[in-house]
């Protein structure tokens, strides 16, 4: 197939029966062979994967002055959102105002860097020329000299195939729409101006990076001044997490990545950079240090109310890092909350797997309630439970429920688990006792063939519990969520928001300073038509937007400022390509 062939994709529908299915079986295939094949230990084994890439000088081996980078992840979803940020990204220039009504205006990096998940749901070929390769053509089909770079470091998404189509797509020194690829494995160093260097991670699928990984950035380090800077890409915010669940904490303390970041990086990284959850959130110890979360590349929003991490442990117990800034705000995530309410009309097909259960629940329960009322409710609560204990396979059918709504609950709090499953399992049986008693009792008032009357049975349960189901279930996520900060994941992936995109532009200046421009699109197009002849020039988006309630690019706060130290004279070699170390 082509790709121009390719239709645009929709967002991942991830509650359609069959999606999950399909999502949980190659989750499991591939944590399975991730844990027992390596692709990364492969790739160390290659003779130049001890290779950085050298942009502290130019063409003419010249120091580089300034050099503008652009960091997207968490792309790959839905064609209006990832075609929104690709199409942002591409442009020469960029104006932007800030919330302070400045006007900034920035330039399309000379490299772009992916930072995980740039796929959903799963890996794959077609789907990476699909959902990725296809909206950038349209945004950058082709570039003019000094070509831009791209590199990227897988997501766990990425890693669903075992890193095939990632290392075929990225690894492999072809083109990427109009960016040259560079890499040759899943993680990489890159050089630049000004004693600046910036450093990519593949943590895989346990959050964790292997030795050889940790070998190659000890070599790497070696390399570096006493001046020098780091910018880190990481796949996941592990701050985030370590402030949110203790158990991540206590893992994330004794792994190899904490060893790199403590030991063998120590002081050096000013900036932490990380995709995973789908917002911007920028945390900062009020000096030269920031750990920012930019995850808005195309993939469904996440909330920024979900936890209340303000503060982080800092290099020094007197200088935690202190939140600076949410996007969305805090308030707008927890309100976009109450869509969960509506979790049947976002997704319909998810009620299948509620009635098919609440189906089966109410054939295994034989409790003969079909002439009871209102006024007997007492009577109704007393048969039901006597029919499930005294039956079987009732009883087992039920525990089977609870089990299946338990292990649905968060993870990372056993209290929860429990209070919070359990809660949720009984509130789904209500609901059962409630649609098949009304639908028993309603057929009984009916004179229907003994067939008919058991099919009416049926069907009326089925749609009761596609109705009802969705709507306990939406109510679960909102509760959990906007109360006790759960399930944030599973609430607004049920939503599938395609707003609230970001992306980063960073500016290393004449000075050595860094800029980081968090840049953000409140709402993205829902059409778009052929860009003008000559607006865009040549090499410019094919597609502008055809929808009049789309924002334009704005910077989320004003530009982030890193100041420069003492000017750096070591100078490097290779001309911004591949150097040896």
């Amino acid at each position: 197939m082509s790709r121009d062939d390719y239709p645009p994709a929709s967002m991942v529908a991830w509650y359609e029966p069959m999606q999950l299915l399909r999502t949980g079986i190659s989750v499991a295939v591939s944590t399975i062979l991730g844990r027992n094949s390596d692709q990364r230990i492969v790739e160390a084994l290659e003779p130049d994967s001890l290779e950085y890439f050298d942009y502290s000088v130019d063409d003419t081996n010249q120091p580089r002055r300034e050099m503008w980078i652009d960091y997207v992840a968490d792309a790959g979803d839905g064609f209006n959102s990832t075609y929104a940020v690709a199409s942002a990204v591409a442009r020469e220039t960029l104006p932007l105002e800030d919330p302070n009504a400045i006007s900034h205006v920035t330039q399309r990096g000379r490299v772009l860097v992916f930072g995980g998940d740039l796929v959903y749901p799963v890996a794959s070929r077609d789907r990476y020329e699909q959902k990725l390769v296809m909206p950038y053509e349209q945004a950058l089909p082709a570039s003019q000299a000094p070509h831009p770079d791209v590199y990227a470091i897988p997501g766990n998404h990425d890693w669903y195939d075992s890193l095939v189509a990632f290392t075929r797509r990225f690894c492999s020194t072809r083109w990427f729409a109009g960016w040259r690829t560079q890499q040759r494995v899943s993680y990489f160093a890159l050089r630049l101006p000004h004693d600046w260097w910036l450093l990519g991670t593949d943590v895989q699928l346990d959050s964790d990076i292997d030795a050889e990984q940790v070998a190659y950035f000890k070599a790497i380090a070696a390399m570096m001044t006493d001046l020098s800077r780091i910018i880190l890409c990481n796949a996941e915010p592990h701050w985030i997490y370590a402030a949110k669940y203790a158990d991540l904490a206590q893992e994330y303390a004794e792994n190899n990545l904490s060893f790199l970041e403590d030991k063998v990086l120590s002081r050096k990284v000013s900036v932490f950079l990380a995709g995973d959850l789908h917002h911007y959130r920028r945390h900062s110890d009020g000096f030269e240090h920031h750990k920012i979360v930019a995850g808005g590349g195309g993939a469904f929003l996440h909330p920024t109310h979900d936890t209340d991490v303000r503060t982080l442990p800092g290099l020094k117990p007197e200088q935690p890092y202190r939140l600076g800034c949410s996007y969305p705000e805090v308030e707008t995530s927890r309100k976009l909350t109450r869509r969960n309410f509506l979790f049947l009309a976002t997704n319909i097909w998810f009620g299948f797997v509620a009635a098919v259960v609440y189906l089966f629940t109410c054939r295994a329960v034989p409790a003969d309630i079909a002439k009871l009322g209102l006024r007997d409710i007492g009577e109704v609560v007393d048969r039901v439970f006597c029919a499930v204990l005294c039956e079987p396979t009732a009883l087992l059918w039920v525990v089977l429920v609870i089990a299946g709504v338990v292990l649905f609950t968060d993870t990372h709090s056993r209290r929860f688990r429990v209070v919070g499953g359990i809660s949720h399992a009984l509130a789904h049986l209500v609901a059962m006792v409630l649609v098949g008693w009304g639908s028993v009792w309603l057929v009984a008032h009916w004179q229907l063939p003994v067939v008919l009357h058991l099919l009416a049975i049926g069907a009326l349960v089925f749609a009761g519990g596609w109705i009802a189901g969705s709507l306990v279930i939406g109510v679960y996520l909102f509760v959990s969520l906007n109360k006790f900060g759960r399930h944030g994941n599973e609430a607004f992936s049920a939503l599938a928001i395609p707003d609230w995109k970001n992306f980063l532009r960073l500016h290393i200046d004449h000075d050595g300073a860094l800029r980081i421009y968090p840049i953000g699109i409140d709402r993205v197009a829902r059409r778009w038509r052929s860009a003008p002849t000559g607006v865009t020039g040549t090499t410019g988006p094919r597609l502008v937007p055809d929808d009049p309630a789309a924002t334009l690019p704005r910077l989320i706060e004003p530009p982030i400022v890193i100041p420069a130290r003492a000017r750096s004279q070591l100078t490097g070699a290779g001309g911004g390509r591949v150097t040896s170390r």
